[in-house]
């Protein structure tokens, strides 16, 4: 009997040592398929399982409010459990602060800052608007007939859209901007000429830019970016330079061990051939910052966004 205990309590140590090296993991994307976090979360998926850094990775998708509303769920409904995670970054803390959430990033446990992006500015193909400068005409002589397509209100594209207009001389509370819960909805919207213009990160647009069907005017980087043909914002007469980042964090209430253990799995991951790869084919920058040095770049990022958002009439 003694012999079958010892037998059952090494199989069991093998079973939780094993589960260290490839925990499962639950992530949400909090927006609709086809966007930024979704392709963020599908991504850290891949890599996780193909590394075998993880046994198992699910996605789910909570869309709304630029991810205010998966956020909340999230929050209440993970608490304590280190197998579940968020990806989110630069929109929801915008979204956060223009919805007046009663949730914040402080009610999760930020893991680590992963990638960059910079942003697009695209019209159709057929769309009589060229350039910057064409775009920057029509936006004086009539603020309200530019029409905005990007993502949540008060996120990067937002943000964005408000700077731009603010450069370009025109009040930045006149924007019209329509919202869109998620990159696909966007870009159909794009597509189909409801809007004048489409705003988002570039490898949102980077296939239909490459096949045709929408045009590049401008990316927000401060100097050209390498496989990208369009002029920067600055290069086009408007001085403004942003970048969106996106991250991942855990539940509320994990031990400082857990946090740990999700932190190294984390690192492995951006570490990996796989995600550089991955990074490389959809042209997001490696920001990867991690810990408590992370922890003191997003409070200093939402206090500049609180500024930024008022400044654009966006946040009182």
């Amino acid at each position: 009997m003694r012999k079958m205990l010892l037998a059952f309590a090494a199989a069991g140590a093998m079973i939780v040592s094993g589960s260290a090296f490839a925990a499962d993991y639950k992530i949400m994307a909090p927006a609709a398929p086809g966007g930024g976090w979704d392709q963020t979360a599908r991504t850290i998926q891949s890599v996780l399982q193909d590394e075998k850094i993880s046994g198992s990775v699910q996605v789910v998708n909570v869309p709304g409010a630029g991810g205010t509303i998966g956020l909340a769920q999230f929050a209440n409904s993970a608490k304590g459990d280190p197998a579940q995670l968020i990806v989110g970054g630069y929109v929801m803390v915008g979204a956060i602060l223009t919805n007046a959430s009663p949730v914040n990033l402080s009610q999760v446990t930020p893991i680590a800052r992963l990638t960059g992006e910079f942003e697009a500015l695209v019209v159709p193909a057929a769309s009589p608007i060229k350039n910057m400068a064409d775009l920057v005409e029509k936006l004086k002589s009539d603020p309200g007939s530019v029409s905005w397509g990007g993502g949540s209100a008060g996120g990067t594209d937002h943000i964005t859209a408000g700077l731009i207009a603010k450069a370009a001389g025109v009040d930045p509370t006149k924007v019209n901007y329509i919202a869109f819960s998620g990159g696909g909805e966007a870009l159909a919207a794009i597509l189909g000429n409801q809007v004048t213009v489409g705003i988002s990160g570039y490898g949102e647009f980077e296939s239909q830019i490459k096949a045709g069907t929408l045009r590049i005017i401008g990316i927000s980087s401060d100097a050209k970016v390498a496989g990208v043909d369009a002029p920067t914002f600055k290069e086009g007469g408007i001085d403004v330079a942003i970048q969106n980042w996106r991250m991942v964090a855990a539940a509320p209430g994990i031990s400082k061990e857990q946090e740990a253990v999700i932190s190294t799995d984390v690192e492995k991951m951006v570490k990996s051939k796989a995600w550089q790869d991955q990074l490389a084919t959809k042209g997001w920058a490696d920001t990867y910052l991690a810990g408590d040095a992370f922890k003191t770049q997003l409070a200093k990022d939402t206090e500049a966004t609180s500024a930024i958002l008022k400044d654009i009439g966006l946040v009182k």
